[in-house]
């Protein structure tokens, strides 16, 4: 972990939905900091807030008050079009259901959001292919998704994430549709892109996937009730941690 660097910075943070007359805190004062290197699982059950505090720290959705910074900018005061930019070039999306386009070969679907970009398409076939190859499927290039595997899917979801080189890797229960042995080949991989410098951010409702980070927030009816090493998560859990 790159220390006293910033990336995410989450401060006095609410998001209050309207449901009939009633009020209801999908996001309770949230307060958490992640700094650049670290690896921070987001876990909950569902209902917890996790995926609407997932859709802030994608700058999908504002908070309702509170301020989000993210590498050195207020997202709370970003027009649409600033936040899609930063979705854009800042943070790289790793979904479960891949969000691969079928119509469109590997190397067309990892170079999708540098068209976006506006890269050239000199330099987005380059970085597409070296994406691909990060993953171990360069040679698969013009191959269409459904002739993949889940687990390969999973893996150019990934290469798609790093191809605009974000500063932020945001998994949304990454190995949800995989299969126990796959999913170990996913999270390993996710682990290795760690090691190598990369922030991620991974949500989950699975505290056995949690535990693969090292570092974990656990949330309940909207607020942080946890934050802490993977041991300490461990050893909260053996004590009655709900």
């Amino acid at each position: 972990m790159i220390e006293n660097q910033k990336l995410i910075e989450l401060i006095n943070v609410y998001k209050i939905y309207l449901m009939g007359n009633e009020q209801v805190y999908a996001n309770d004062n949230i307060n958490l900091t992640i700094n650049r290197g670290e690896f921070v699982a987001i876990v909950g059950k569902s209902g917890s807030g996790k995926s609407t505090l997932m859709n802030i720290i994608g700058a999908l959705d504002k908070p309702t008050s509170g301020k989000y910074i993210l590498n050195g900018r207020d997202t709370f005061t970003m027009t649409d079009d600033e936040l899609a930019e930063i979705r854009n070039k800042t943070v790289g999306f790793i979904f479960q259901q891949y969000n691969l386009l079928p119509k469109l070969n590997l190397l067309e679907n990892v170079e999708l959001p540098l068209l976006y970009a506006g890269i050239s398409n000199k330099e987005r076939q380059r970085r597409a292919l070296e994406s691909l190859a990060r993953v171990g499927l360069k040679e698969k290039y013009a191959n269409m998704p459904n002739q993949l595997s889940g687990g390969q899917q999973q893996r150019v979801s990934i290469a798609r994430a790093l191809a605009g080189n974000p500063s932020l890797l945001l998994a949304d229960e990454p190995t949800g549709a995989l299969d126990s042995k796959t999913s170990r080949e996913v999270l390993n991989f996710i682990k290795k892109l760690h090691s190598e410098g990369n922030t991620i951010v991974m949500i989950t409702h699975d505290n056995a996937i949690a535990l693969e980070a090292k570092r974990i927030v656990r949330i309940k009816d909207g607020q942080i009730i946890f934050d802490g090493t993977s041991d300490e998560y461990k050893e909260a859990i053996e004590q009655g941690l709900k």
